[in-house]
């Protein structure tokens, strides 16, 4: 089934099947773990950073949402700050550096809007902390989206870790993998797998992985139930682009098909993918349920500018049950 992201509807694939935990009481908390940033894009400055995209798009679907991070004392913390808040992202766990500033990366489109990054270093997220606050707003948490960019110095990396640790068991911690330059390393990427139950991650990232595993040969189904049984992973899942994706779930591995669509960029979809996967899984959605609106929300995404657009009520009516809402 192609999406038409011009219509916003979502697909009625069957959206209560296995292990589905019901109507909820309140929101889920959703935490986006590690940068904050400013993208420069060729069309001007969009915040971002893949757990802050999360984040929002989280919140937009229907989950209380915050921002575990770090900014500089300076006129782009200042304006994130006042970003976040307007769209009704809690900043509570955003801390203020008195000397690193602001982080900041370049990005260039390709004639198909694929984005390439420079990531500039030394910044205020690369010093986060995981203070006692920060950890009390840990143990809220439903779902947790993490990756390896952020752990790229040891200050932020450890208390990256102590915050996971914090997290209910039975809070889904999802490593969206995000190999950005040369900030990685396989040490980084198996450390994480052990503190994760939930693997995200691309079409690129995957044979990286593998190698790294030094498993070779196989296909993506294999690959993904490998993980599961490797890592103890609750689900796995792999966007192929316009080869649309898979998700290992519920002990099976579905695959969804991509989308013909007039793509503007695509900056911030595969964030809002994770986002609609973690509500899915949050809810106990059968696999095909999930991919479904995943797909949705991030074809979405690629048709308009910048990593986090408005999004349509539908989406979020969508998610009443996961979040509680009427």
């Amino acid at each position: 089934m192609a999406l038409d992201a011009s219509n916003p509807s979502v697909p009625s694939a069957p959206a209560h099947q296995g292990r589905s935990r019901g109507t909820r009481s309140r929101p889920p908390c959703c935490i986006g773990l590690g940068e904050i940033l400013w993208d420069l894009l060729p069309g001007g400055r969009q915040w971002g950073g893949a757990p802050a995209n999360f984040a929002y798009h989280a919140h937009a679907l229907g989950a209380e949402a915050l921002v575990l991070s770090r900014i500089g004392r300076d006129d782009l913390g200042r304006e994130l700050l006042e970003r976040l808040a307007a769209l009704g992202v809690s900043t509570s766990g955003i801390a203020i550096d008195p000397v690193a500033p602001t982080g900041t990366v370049s990005v260039a489109l390709d004639e198909a809007g694929r984005p390439t990054f420079t990531i500039h270093p030394e910044v205020a997220w690369d010093l986060f902390e995981a203070g006692p606050e920060v950890l009390q707003q840990a143990a809220r948490a439903d779902a947790v989206c993490f990756g390896t960019l952020a752990q790229r110095h040891p200050v932020a990396r450890a208390s990256i870790r102590r915050v996971l640790e914090a997290t209910p068991p039975e809070a889904l911690r999802i490593f969206d993998i995000n190999l950005r330059q040369r900030f990685w390393s396989p040490e980084t990427i198996l450390e994480s797998l052990a503190l994760a139950t939930v693997l995200k991650l691309n079409d690129e990232e995957m044979p990286v992985l593998a190698e790294v595993l030094g498993w070779t040969g196989e296909a993506d189904e294999r690959l993904l139930e490998r993980l599961a049984q490797r890592f103890d992973l609750r689900a796995v899942a792999l966007t192929r682009g316009a080869r649309g994706s898979l998700l290992w779930w519920d002990g099976r591995c579905v695959a969804w098909p991509g989308s013909r669509l007039q793509v503007v960029d695509t900056v911030g979809a595969g964030d809002s993918y994770t986002a609609a996967l973690a509500l899915g899984l949050l809810a106990g959605h059968a696999p095909e349920a999930i991919l479904a609106i995943a797909h949705r929300v991030a074809d979405f995404v690629c048709t308009q500018a910048g990593a986090t657009p408005p999004m349509p009520d539908a989406f979020r009516q969508h998610f009443n049950e996961v979040t509680g809402g009427g």
